[in-house]
């Protein structure tokens, strides 16, 4: 059997398994994947999962390699295939949560947990607060209350069943009358509605199918963790992903452990979103993150901060949002936090408070600040709303980070201007220090500790990303994991600091564009990013069809859903009813301002849909693709640039399936779909970009790895800030045209050059040559990008 070497990639493609895709498929994609230059396959989660699961984060057995994929045979298969084209594999894996599945016996653990209660062997895997629920674990599955739904439940083969649920029974009650023989169980089933309050085990997010996982207990870590380290110790698997360390109790603790257990040639990423201003620790034993930061700062030079503004009032004065609600980017962000505590996440931050209050009544020091259970519930709260990233990392066995303790002692400052009593506030400071660790290490003040960085990451995750990220619409491409959306644009220099310290620091991390969690692909935000170069236009074409499809007899629901709908559809690029009308309906229950996922409001998703079909994918529809076709040449150089800074920039680029060629898709289950070809000579284009980058990186991986150079190159002339480009190693050279629209009004590139390094320069995307001071006119003359590369030099010349 042929097994890839271990090495660090120069690069990864993404496959989404699932029943549909499954190794085999994998293994028939190998020969075409490898033909694109890249040297690893990148795979979802492969560990056994809920039954029919289209993504896999759904793990009920780390023992088992998922049969609907072909099994670890299959894996196997495709780890020689792959192999035997000089392809190593990077998987997936998911350390902070498991399911809960329907029939609970698929997850064997938790089964016995179910069954045997807090004295099961198995009770140290998942954090349960079994004293919050009497000693039993809430499970919140049926559809109405339980009195209502009795006649439901049976006892059938053993079993507790409710529609496709399945239950263990405790031993001994099995032929208990029904009442009693659910109060005798070790688990009480609740109408689903009260896990929002009531849940006593932790989740991740706000999903209660999926329970977090204790694997900071070595225990723990040892058996979910031995069947992906076999494949790691045989050469199956070369590389990890790491999904959601945040959810962690210790994400720096599990990645050292991690590493100590693959060895140091395994590369190892981290999916750690960080803020506009944050970096990642350094003391975390990986080869990066997974790439969203390097995404922001593509997108960000493609979008004109004047015209971003000049949208933004324009959005502002057609919608008529309130500034909580989706008018300003802070106030949105503070109010879809309070929700989310308040609401979906009102469990998590009862059992934090909980935590708060033990903590004073057993540390004197504490004891003595006399604080009431509301002002520190309401301490909590204002604090967690008002973190800038997903969550400190504070440990016991290290005084915390001085950017922890910073950013903690601010949102603190801000936090006590809630309290009407300024004695009150100084809840907030009590917060504050059991969150920094400064307090007695009681049990109650390290649960604290511990549980606020993971209640703080699902907080950020589902109020930022996604709530308010839903709400906030005036660009939608700015709405993206990692982005900023209220200043999305940034200029060269900043793209070029960025790319100099992860060179620096991390020139190993994962970068990205398209990913099975972006809201938008790659190319439908750099579609997006061709508005902000249009924002008076844009706001005009919106305000016309509007009105145009309300004269047809389908108002929009109101002005916000129609605002974020005919972007929606531009980013799309074609009238897709089905695709269109299910990622405008994620987005107004994402949003929560009018319809949500619990409380839907049936009217009003009856009008988004008459709206999205007789308005983007009826005839007013039509003007949106004509304005589409005006502005193709700038969506195509928006499309080309961003591609090429990806593929050659600092790090490990990762290709998600479909992408190597223009590929717009939306949020998830739409970018799961087949690749579906919309621009074919877009297609072609950015499909020889793509091979053409990919396989110089795998040629000259000396060129684009560790010790590879990132040195910016200044264009000189009247239109020299429409151009980014930078050398690798000083044998290749990106160049890329950005804010074409602006410089077609200024008269285009004119006399402006590229100054090169000397030596003669032969573009690898057109085939022309060039030298010295090159002029931009001729350089970007058949496309918007170019991609040179040193001719070799005659050693007798």
């Amino acid at each position: 059997m042929t097994l890839p070497v271990r090495r660090a990639p120069t690069s990864t493609y993404r496959l989404q398994l699932g029943p549909e895709f499954t190794f085999g498929a994998a293994e028939a994609f190998v020969p075409r994947i490898a033909a694109l230059g890249v040297s690893h396959l990148h795979l979802s989660p492969v560990l056994d999962a809920v039954p029919g699961s289209a993504h896999g984060y759904d793990v009920t057995d780390h023992s088992t390699v998922r049969a609907e994929l072909g099994g670890e045979a299959g894996l196997r298969r495709l780890a020689a295939t792959a192999g035997a084209h000089g392809l190593g594999l990077v998987l997936d894996i998911v350390p902070n949560h498991m399911a809960v599945p329907a029939d609970t016996s698929r997850n064997r653990q938790l089964w016995e947990v179910l069954r045997d209660g807090p004295g099961s062997r198995y009770a140290s895997w998942f954090d349960i607060d079994w004293a919050a629920g009497e000693g039993r674990l809430l499970l919140p599955v049926l559809g109405g209350p339980l009195a209502g739904e009795l006649d439901r439940l049976t006892v059938a083969d053993g079993a507790l069943r409710y529609w496709d649920h399945r239950f263990p029974l405790r031993a001994g009650t099995e032929r208990l009358p029904l009442p009693e023989l659910l109060a005798a169980q070790h688990y009480r089933l609740c109408w689903w509605r009260l896990g929002r309050t009531e849940l006593n085990y932790r989740r991740f997010f706000t999903v209660s199918e999926l329970i977090g996982v204790r694997v900071e207990d070595p225990a723990v870590f040892d058996a979910t963790h031995a069947t992906v380290l076999r494949l790691v110790a045989d050469g199956v698997v070369t590389g990890l992903r790491i999904d959601h360390p945040d959810g962690l109790a210790d994400p720096g603790g599990y990645l050292a452990r991690l590493r100590e257990a693959c060895g140091a040639d395994v590369w190892i990423v981290a999916e750690k979103i960080l803020g506009p201003d944050e970096h990642l620790p350094a003391a975390w034993p990986v080869a990066g993150t997974t790439g969203y930061d390097a995404l922001r700062h593509v997108d960000a030079v493609f979008v004109d901060p004047e015209g971003h503004a000049r949208l933004t009032d324009a959005y502002r004065e057609f919608t008529g949002v309130a500034p909580e609600a989706g008018g300003v980017w802070a106030e949105t962000v503070r109010a879809a936090g309070h929700r989310m505590i308040g609401h979906e996440l009102a469990a998590e931050a009862a059992r934090l408070a909980r935590a708060a209050e033990a903590a004073c009544r057993v540390d004197p020091a504490l004891r003595g600040r006399d604080h009431a259970p509301w002002a520190l519930h309401t301490a909590l709260v204002e604090l967690l709303v008002r973190l800038p990233v997903y969550r400190p990392y504070v440990t016991g066995g290290a005084p915390p980070a001085p950017g922890d303790t910073a950013m903690l002692t601010a949102a603190a400052e801000a936090a006590a201007g809630a309290f009407a009593v300024p004695e009150e506030s100084a809840a907030v400071a009590t917060v504050r220090d059991l969150a920094l660790g400064r307090c007695e290490p009681t049990p109650p003040a390290v649960e604290f500790r511990v549980r606020f960085g993971q209640v703080s990451s699902a907080l950020r995750a589902k109020a930022v990303e996604d709530t308010a990220g839903y709400r906030f619409a005036p660009l939608l491409s700015a709405a993206e994991v990692g982005c900023a959306p209220e200043a999305p644009a940034l200029p060269p220099a900043a793209f070029h600091a960025h790319c100099a310290r992860v060179r620096r620091e991390w020139p190993l991390t994962g970068t990205v564009l398209s990913t099975h969690d972006t809201k938008r692909s790659g190319d439908a935000r750099a579609a997006l990013a061709a508005l902000s170069e249009h924002p008076s236009v844009w706001a005009g074409l919106v305000s016309r069809l509007t009105a145009e499809t309300a004269r047809a007899g389908a108002p929009a629901p109101d002005p916000h859903l129609a605002w974020t709908a005919w972007q929606t559809a531009f980013a799309l690029g074609t009238p897709d009813r089905e695709r269109l009308t299910a990622a405008v309906l994620k987005a107004a229950r994402e949003a929560a301002l009018a319809t949500t996922w619990t409380e839907p409001d049936a009217d009003y998703e009856r009008a988004l849909e008459r709206f999205v079909h007789a308005g983007p994918c009826g005839p007013p529809g039509r003007s949106l693709a004509e304005f589409a076709r005006r502005l193709a040449p700038a969506i195509r150089a928006n499309v080309l640039g961003a591609a090429l800074l990806h593929l050659t920039m600092p790090g490990v680029p990762d290709v998600y399936r479909g992408s190597e060629g223009h590929y717009p898709a939306l949020v998830d289950p739409d970018n799961r779909r087949p690749p579906v070809v919309v621009d074919a000579e877009l297609n072609a284009e950015k499909l020889r970009l793509t091979t053409a980058a990919l396989r110089l990186r795998r040629d000259h991986p000396d060129w684009f790895g560790p010790e590879a150079g990132h040195h910016p190159l200044t264009a000189e002339g009247p239109a020299a800030e429409h151009c980014l480009a930078f050398a690798r190693a000083t044998q290749a050279i990106t160049a890329v045209t950005r804010l074409p629209h602006g410089l077609a009004e200024a008269g285009g590139w004119r006399d402006t050059h590229l100054p090169l390094p000397p030596g003669d320069w032969h573009d690898l995307l057109t085939g022309g040559h060039t030298t010295g001071k090159a002029p931009l006119a001729r350089l970007f003359a058949r496309a918007p990008v170019a991609l040179l590369v040193r001719a070799p030099q005659d050693p007798g010349a």
